[in-house]
């Protein structure tokens, strides 16, 4: 497989941070391989690379996890139906670790002191209850066991190993007690089986309940690949028949009929319809669609039928490109995540160190009875310490913000990106087609005495229409809009940033700029005024001369966006400087800045400056952002700390910047930004609650409190915590689901 096809693997037996780390280096290691990161949240790790997949799944095995090959929607199927089921599993083995635990918490004092004392007459009875912990320790603590013997085989230290070292010493030094009461100091004879086994309960209902979480953070993609039909309807020898969607080939005719998904990408043939796109787009408002326009995959049609020709399938659709596009964002990791990494990789072994020094001290220089208090210390360190909470907060944060853009027609490349886009100081747009439509008309023609609009508008058509600028569409657009008939033209030549030149029945007509045709020799004086009026209203003017004589003065404009002023208000607001660049003239662009309210304007800037303009901005100290086509603009939306490409509909296919925006909105600009911040600020309390939890919960654990106030952490309140850090965060990162966004008209 290419570097365009990443190699998608579901990883099982995650169960912290510094897993991530090990399976990560387990496949950096095999031969051929780019790049390798797992994503803990999501339990999948994504592979670039010449490699084979079975090497990679040895690799992870050898490791000592399981691996398998994500390839479509049936593995995505099945990987979800496995996490399902292993989370009624988490949940069994919470409940009979609880059964067991619960008498034997009331029975010992909490409710009720029954329980016989540790003595050689009640062995019989305590050899009872360390056999049925014992079975609760294989059933609902078996996969922490050998989770740790795991990692300890491949020199390796996990959560898997805090908890069967804490719950396996509780249950070992009990049993000692209880099969050999006389040989310890009364002080110390003191069962701690309840506590293994409440604390194997109280984990297991954690994890249970972090997995239900976590499946919510990955609604956006499931809501993406729900999008795709499973079968298409398509035209074959004349006959329509339904056949499964991965069937449906290139150039392939297919029937939509109304309220039908759209099954894949092609060009309308004949039939017109409205489209609801707003899953891809975020746009709310349906498309009308007719014979040569583009319909995408995964959009519902919804008025008419129409028949189209499918222009791409499989993994070359765009909704099949959005939804690897997501993924490698949510799998990506900022700069914030790589220092939690960093952390958490060396988080374990230092907590196993901590836990010795704590006995050790306890043992040494503590109250009698020291071998109780330094083994209950001790395992309340083990216990309460699982990194599991530090090596969530990022990544799950990362995967439901990058999920809530991807819902809004928001497709950011990379956890960076979003970490960058929230710091950005300024704002460069681009006008034409980011502030305007993009698409100009002709909104005046005014003519010389004699001449009439229809004639001067015709032969102006006929000489733009060997032209391919977007200034001679508007031309010709206008002609056919009139049905004016368009004569030949002879001798066509264009000359760039000055106009067109031909001969059309019989005549030589220039169409240009004022500055080219006075070069030229001819006089425009009789329009000047008029030309400068339409310049400061945001209009182009071109002038039309017929042998030698100007006739003509044609007004074309790019209309400004409807909620380009709202949106650049908004960008205001939020603390941008935000700057339009154009090449247009000083006149038009000036009239564009007044109409919607930037805080400066560069005119007259070719697309190969663009990128100086935002390397002068980076130079006086601002983050800047641009916002561009991903055309023309590409060197300035790679030169920027941030590039939006913005109003390019299906193509997603714009390597130069860092963010798409499915719809033509700057909206989607604003909406990039806010959840950028939110983002960003939800991984901070992820990660200040993870590490105050830790940097607070161990010292207390350890007993730094008991000299000043007796107080002594409960190893079940030490249990209890850990599994409640690892849901909080989860649930915390969850909030960022329900964050109100800023564009208009949903």
């Amino acid at each position: 497989m290419s570097e365009h096809e990443p190699i998608r693997l579901s990883i099982s037996g995650l169960s912290c941070a510094g897993c991530v780390a090990a399976v990560e280096d387990a496949l950096r290691a095999v031969p051929g391989v780019e790049q390798a990161v797992v994503n803990f949240a999501e339990h999948t790790a994504q592979v670039t690379g010449e490699v084979e997949v079975d090497s990679l799944i040895a690799a992870v095995r050898k490791a000592g996890y399981e691996a398998a090959l994500l390839r479509g929607l049936a593995d995505e199927a099945e990987k979800e139906a496995a996490e399902f089921a292993h989370y009624r599993q988490l949940l069994r083995r919470a409940g009979v670790a609880a059964l067991v635990a619960l008498p034997l918490l009331l029975a010992g004092g909490l409710l009720f002191d029954v329980l016989p004392p540790l003595s050689p007459a009640a062995r019989p009875f305590w050899l009872g209850v360390g056999l049925l912990c014992l079975g609760v320790l294989v059933y609902s603590g078996g996969h922490f066991f050998t989770g740790a013997w795991t990692a300890l085989r491949n020199h390796n230290a996990n959560m898997d190993t805090l908890i069967a070292l804490g719950t396996g010493s509780a249950w070992l030094y009990s049993m000692a007690v209880a099969l050999f009461p006389e040989g310890v100091p009364v002080l110390a004879r003191h069962a701690y089986f309840e506590a293994a086994v409440t604390i194997l309960a109280l984990i297991n209902l954690g994890s249970a309940l972090e997995m239900r979480a976590r499946g919510k953070t990955s609604e956006a993609i499931r809501r993406l690949i729900g999008l795709q039909p499973r079968t298409a309807r398509v035209v074959r020898e004349g006959r329509e028949i339904d056949v499964p969607i991965d069937q449906v080939g290139l150039d392939e005719t297919v029937r939509v009929r109304p309220g039908e998904k759209i099954p894949v990408d092609g060009v309308i043939l004949e039939g017109h319809s409205t489209v609801d796109e707003s899953m891809l787009t975020g746009e709310p408002l349906p498309v009308e669609k007719g014979p040569g326009d583009v319909v995408t995959g995964g959009t519902l049609n919804k008025s008419g039928g129409f028949l189209f020709k499918a222009t791409r399938i499989g993994r070359d659709m765009a909704l099949a490109r959005i939804i690897e596009m997501v993924r490698e964002a949510q799998n990506s990791k900022p700069a914030i995540g790589r220092l939690a990494d960093r952390v958490s990789s060396v988080f374990v072994p230092t907590v196993l160190i901590i836990a010795v020094l704590t006995f050790l001290a306890w043992y040494d220089f503590g109250p009698e009875p020291r071998l109780s208090y330094g083994l209950v210390t001790a395992i309340t360190v083990l216990v309460i310490a699982c990194p599991c909470a530090l090596g969530l907060a990022t990544p799950i944060s990362i995967m439901v913000g990058v999920g809530k853009a991807a819902e809004n027609g928001i497709l950011i490349r990379s956890g960076e990106a979003l970490q960058q886009a929230g710091r950005l100081t300024t704002l460069v747009l681009d006008k034409t087609g980011t502030v305007t439509a993009g698409r100009p008309v002709v909104n005046r023609v005014e003519v010389a005495d004699g001449w009439r609009e229809e004639e001067v508008l015709r032969l102006a058509a006929a000489l733009e229409a060997a032209s391919e600028h977007p200034l001679a569409e508007a031309v010709c657009a206008a002609a056919a809009e009139r049905a004016l008939p368009l004569p030949a033209v002879e001798d066509f030549g264009a000359l760039h940033g000055r106009g067109v030149r031909g001969r059309v029945e019989g005549h030589e007509l220039r169409l240009g700029n004022r500055l080219w045709l006075e070069a030229e020799g001819l006089e425009a004086a009789e329009f000047a005024e008029r030309a400068e009026a339409l310049a400061a209203s945001a209009h182009t003017p071109l002038f039309l001369a017929v042998d030698g004589r100007v006739i003509g003065l044609l007004g074309i404009a790019d209309p400004v966006k409807p909620d380009a002023g709202e949106a650049i208000a908004a960008l205001r607001r939020a603390g941008l400087r935000v700057v339009m660049i154009t090449g247009d003239l000083e006149a038009t662009a000036a009239a564009v800045a007044r109409q919607v309210g930037v805080d400066a304007w560069r005119a007259q800037v070719l697309p190969e400056d663009k990128a100086r303009e935002v390397a002068a901005l980076q130079a006086a100290g601002e983050r800047v952002g641009m916002v561009g086509d991903g055309i023309n603009d590409a060197p300035a939306l790679a030169r920027a700390d941030v590039g939006f490409a913005i109003g390019t509909g299906t193509d997603i296919a714009i390597e130069s910047a860092d963010v798409t925006l499915m719809g033509g909105s700057l909206f989607g600009v604003v909406d990039a930004i806010r959840i950028s911040r939110a983002t960003v600020r939800n991984i901070w309390e992820n990660l200040f609650g993870a590490f105050v939890y830790n940097s607070l919960g161990i010292p207390v654990a350890a007993g730094v409190l008991y000299p000043f106030s007796g107080l002594l952490l409960n190893p079940i309140i030490a249990g209890a915590a850990m599994a409640l850090s690892s849901v909080t965060v989860v649930s915390n990162a969850n909030r960022l689901r329900f964050l109100r966004l800023e564009r208009r008209g949903r």
